[in-house]
């Protein structure tokens, strides 16, 4: 007896295939709890989902793009919610899509599926892919031209000390009183030991005789 056919694809491969879900964002400061209920909104188990935060979408070295790529089978779906999140180059939208249709993955953007067997879905699917690449770059544009008037209004400035002139201060005092060690005081003071070691470093240069 032959299975029934829905949509083209055996209807018990349908019931067995697996959702897989990545998300991604490009900094720590970012949330990916947005990401997560979309994707388990679209029906991805939360075992399923698979993440990268703090690494670019140039960046094809992800650990979770890479596990979330090995995880799917053949008539599984990978869900993403939106492009951009999976690539943000033309050429690195490209691969993944050919790779994942030459293994027989889905890919859901967002809860549309991309047919790369169709041409329209081609198609739809590399202008989103330009859009998403001319986005990177049209922002990174606006910031170096933020950053040029910025300049330019003497309002960049370089790295901001860690410390204030006054908690060097209070910090070199605790130190010489000989009551808190380097890890200590970099505790109290909410900064790394190589920090504190440069407070002190700054102090002895300032106060040894020329």
């Amino acid at each position: 007896m032959t299975c029934p056919v829905r949509g083209g694809v055996p209807y018990t491969q349908r019931v067995s295939a697996t959702l897989v879900g990545y998300a991604r964002c490009s900094t720590d400061a970012q949330d990916l709890t947005a990401q997560r209920a979309i994707l388990l909104g679209l029906g991805v188990a939360e075992d399923r989902i698979y993440l990268d935060h703090g690494l670019t979408g140039t960046d094809r070295g992800r650990p979770g793009l890479a596990q979330a790529l090995a995880a799917v089978r053949a008539g599984d779906t990978l869900v993403v919610p939106k492009l951009d999140r999976l690539a943000r180059s033309v050429p690195d939208a490209r691969d993944i899509g050919d790779s994942l249709a030459a293994r027989g993955v889905r890919l859901s953007l967002g809860g549309t599926l991309y047919d790369p067997t169709d041409p329209m879905g081609k198609l739809f699917f590399n202008i989103l892919a330009t859009f998403a690449e001319f986005e990177v770059d049209l922002l990174r544009l606006r910031t170096r031209e933020g950053m040029a008037v910025a300049k330019a209004k003497g309002r960049l400035r370089g790295k901001q000390p860690k410390l204030t002139g006054r908690q060097q201060a209070h910090l070199v005092q605790l130190h010489r009183a000989g009551a808190h060690t380097i890890a200590e005081l970099a505790e109290l003071f909410s900064v790394s030991r190589p920090t504190v070691y440069r407070a002190l470093e700054r102090d002895r240069l300032r106060t040894s005789p020329r």
